[in-house]
């Protein structure tokens, strides 16, 4: 099984529920690597000084942001822990939404939220709330060093995360030439329209997604298979291991939500940036406690 990526808890209003951020894709692509032919040694990549020729040690390597051709700005350690977001693990809700809304370019990445130990009520409310509603949350949440924007919908018995593109990383469709004259002016007649809607319609069908199997992925695999029965190759994945962890406590959720209505405890998208510091401070006090 994956190893989480933190141990933290999902928080909305004054309600948090401890979960774990696992991973909810997996890679299929087959990784090789790189051998001398002549004795089957590892070929590896070198850190190679493009002026002299040199190896450069990785204590000399530094980052640097290239804003013109040939031009740098060197980062230290300092300025790239300045503008580092805060550590978080938390996925903090923000506001909820209709998914739909939500443009399919802007998904980028899923992962599921499972539930730590005595976190299952907690899980369950938000979760049936959310698919009865229709509703996602829309929240930010810290990945590694990075903020992302992410939604919160529920997927079967689960929680998923869905990690969002920003606006500003998606393309324009003004940057392209795109065909957007009227369609005479393409030539294109009622019948063609007509045998192109016909055609569409003859092959749609229900979205399948198990029907669906990498295929080159398969092929490439049956061939190293082969391969290793051939030279008696054996291999062994090693065991991993799970950890979970959770709070005893018990939880009165209808006098926390009582509260967070009372208290109107809501942070809309646009006072987010204001207030994100201030609901992180409580959160870890509440933790602490």
């Amino acid at each position: 099984m994956a190893r989480p990526l933190w141990s933290g808890a999902i928080s909305f209003g004054l309600l948090n529920i401890p979960v774990q951020l696992m991973p909810g894709e997996r890679h299929t692509d087959l990784r090789f690597h790189m051998l001398d032919a002549r004795d089957k040694a590892r070929v590896r990549y070198e850190r190679i000084n493009a002026e002299t020729g040199e190896e450069v040690p990785w204590k000399e390597v530094v980052k640097a942001y290239e804003y013109q051709k040939g031009s740098y700005v060197v980062l230290n350690k300092e300025d790239l822990k300045a503008a580092a977001p805060e550590s978080s693990e938390s996925v903090d809700i923000e506001s909820f939404i209709d998914p739909a809304e939500v443009d399919m370019a802007y998904f980028d990445r899923p992962y599921y939220l499972v539930p730590q130990k005595k976190a299952e009520k907690g899980y369950v409310l938000l979760r049936e709330t959310l698919r009865e509603l229709g509703k996602a949350g829309l929240a930010r949440v810290v990945i590694r060093t990075r903020e992302h924007l992410a939604l919160v919908i529920p997927r079967d018995k689960a929680l998923m995360l869905l990690l969002l593109r920003y606006p500003q990383e998606l393309i324009p469709v003004k940057e392209y030439s795109f065909p957007g004259k009227p369609l005479a002016g393409y030539r294109l007649g009622k019948k063609e329209l007509e045998m192109a809607r016909h055609l569409v319609d003859s092959m749609s069908g229900a979205w399948e997604p198990a029907a669906y199997h990498d295929e080159f992925r398969a092929k490439l695999s049956r061939v190293i298979k082969a391969r290793m029965r051939r030279k008696g190759a054996k291999a062994k994945a090693p065991a991993s291991k799970e950890t979970r962890a959770g709070s005893d406590k018990v939880v009165d959720f209808m006098a926390i939500l009582q509260k967070s209505l009372k208290e109107k405890k809501r942070t809309p998208a646009k006072a987010a940036g204001k207030k994100r510091k201030d609901d992180r401070a409580v959160h870890k006090q509440r933790k602490r406690a």
